[in-house]
C-alpha cells in the first residue's frame, strides 16, 4: 500500500482510549495499596493462626478485597463530580444508615455497630467516612470563602449529626476520625484560623459532658492512657501487652510465625485493633519500618493528588481521604506503643474488618479518580 504525502506527515493515530485513561493512573498509590493488602493478609494469618481454621480469616479477607476492588475501579472511572452532585441524597443515605443501627443493629463486644445482611454484616460507620468525605467536599465547594458562622454551622451540623449518632453506638474512635476529616476539610477549603481555633475551644469547653456520655470502659481507657498500672489486669493489659510485643521484637524480629506474645494470645484483639504490635514482634522495627513506608508512599502520594487536582472540590476530596488514612495510621500505630489512647480505630488494609477494607479500597479509587482527571482526558 502507497502512503500519500499527507499520510506520511500526519500518521494514523493507533492510541486506543484505555491505554490514555492508564497513563495518568498513579501507580505508586496503586502498587503501595497492593503491598499493604497482600502484606496485611500474611500479618492477618499470623496473627490468627492458633485459631481453629485460620485460612477462614484470610478466605474472608480475599473475598472482601475482591469486592474492594471492584468498588475501586468503579469509584476510579465515574466522575467524582457526578457524584457529588448527589451530595444531598447521599448525606441523607448516610444518616438512614446509622439511625438504622438502633433498630436493625447487631450488637458485639458491648456495642450496637453492625447490620446483619443474610450472613454478613455491614458497618454503616465505615460507609459514613467516605460518603461524609464526598458530602461535604461538594457542601465546602459551594461556598467561595468560609468566615462567618451563619457559613459555618450548616457545616457543623452536616459533619455533626453522623458523628452524634456514631457516638451513641457507642464507636469514639469512629467519631474520632469523622471530626479530624472535618476539621482538616474546613481547612482547606479556606476556614480562617480564628473558625478552627473557637470550634477547639468548644470541644474543650464540651469535654466533661462528652466525658459523662462516655461508657465505664471507655473512661478507664483514657484512665490507663495516662497511666496503666492503675488497672494492669483490666484496662491497662492490652496496652502493657501490647508495649511488651513491640519491644521485644527488636531490630528484626523473632520470625514471621514466630512471635510468643501473639502464639500464647497475651494481646486482646490481636487481629483487629492491636495487629501492629504482631508486626512489631515478628518482623521487628525493620518490619515495621517497612510498612510505615508503604504507608507514607500512599500518603506522600495522596497529597500529591490534592495538590495536583484540577479543581476545589477534587482538592477537597483529596484531602478527606488523606485525613482518614492517616488518621487511621497515626491513632492505631501511636495506640500500640502507648502514645495514644486505645480507641479501637483499625490499622488501613491490615486489620481484619471487611467493611473497612472495602471503603479503604473505595476511597483509593477515588483518589485515583482526582488524580486522573487533572488532565483533560476523554472518558
Amino acid at each position: 500500500m502507497i502512503l500519500s504525502s499527507a499520510q506520511l506527515r500526519h500518521p494514523p493515530r493507533t492510541d486506543v482510549r484505555t491505554p490514555r485513561i492508564l497513563r495518568y493512573v498513579d501507580w505508586v498509590l496503586v502498587a503501595s495499596t497492593l503491598g499493604l493488602v497482600v502484606g496485611g493478609a500474611v500479618i492477618l494469618y499470623s496473627a490468627t493462626r492458633t485459631s481453629p481454621d485460620p485460612w477462614t480469616f484470610v478466605r474472608i479477607r480475599a473475598l472482601h478485597a475482591i469486592a474492594g476492588a471492584f468498588l475501586l475501579v468503579f469509584f476510579a472511572v465515574i466522575d467524582y463530580g457526578v457524584l457529588a452532585r448527589a451530595w444531598r441524597p447521599l448525606l441523607a443515605g448516610t444518616v438512614l444508615l446509622l439511625a438504622a443501627v438502633d433498630v436493625l443493629g447487631r450488637t458485639a463486644q458491648g456495642a450496637q455497630r453492625w447490620i446483619p445482611l443474610g450472613p454478613f454484616s455491614f458497618q454503616p460507620s465505615e460507609i459514613a467516612k467516605l460518603l461524609l468525605i464526598i458530602t461535604l467536599a461538594k457542601h465546602i465547594d459551594g461556598h467561595r470563602e468560609i468566615t462567618s458562622w451563619r457559613q459555618i454551622l450548616p457545616l457543623l451540623a452536616h459533619a455533626g449529626i453522623p458523628i452524634l449518632l456514631i457516638v451513641q453506638q457507642p464507636d469514639l474512635g469512629t467519631s474520632m476520625v469523622l471530626m479530624a476529616i472535618f476539621v482538616a476539610m474546613l481547612f482547606a477549603g479556606g476556614a480562617p484560623m480564628r473558625v478552627i481555633a473557637g470550634l477547639g475551644a468548644a470541644a474543650a469547653a464540651a469535654a466533661p459532658v462528652v466525658w459523662q456520655m462516655l461508657h465505664e470502659y471507655q473512661r478507664k481507657r483514657l484512665i490507663v492512657f495516662l497511666d496503666p498500672g492503675v488497672d494492669p489486669q483490666g484496662a491497662g493489659y492490652a496496652l502493657i501487652q501490647s508495649k511488651i510485643a513491640v519491644g521485644s521484637g527488636q531490630l528484626f524480629g523473632k520470625g514471621l510465625l514466630h512471635g510468643t506474645q501473639n502464639l500464647l494470645h497475651f494481646i486482646p484483639e490481636q487481629h483487629t485493633d492491636f495487629i501492629f504490635t504482631v508486626v512489631g514482634e515478628e518482623l521487628g522495627f525493620a518490619g515495621a519500618i517497612l510498612m510505615l513506608v508503604l504507608f507514607g508512599l500512599w500518603l506522600w502520594r495522596a497529597g500529591a493528588v490534592a495538590v495536583q487536582a484540577k479543581d476545589r472540590l477534587g482538592m477537597l476530596m483529596a484531602v478527606g481521604v488523606l485525613t482518614m488514612i492517616g488518621f487511621h495510621v497515626f491513632v492505631n500505630v501511636g495506640m500500640t506503643v502507648g502514645l495514644m489512647p486505645v480507641t479501637g480505630i483499625p490499622l488501613p488494609f491490615i486489620s481484619h474488618g471487611g467493611s473497612a477494607l472495602v471503603i479503604m479500597l473505595a476511597a483509593t479509587g477515588l483518589l485515583i479518580n482526582i488524580g486522573m482527571r487533572r488532565k483533560k482526558i476523554l472518558f
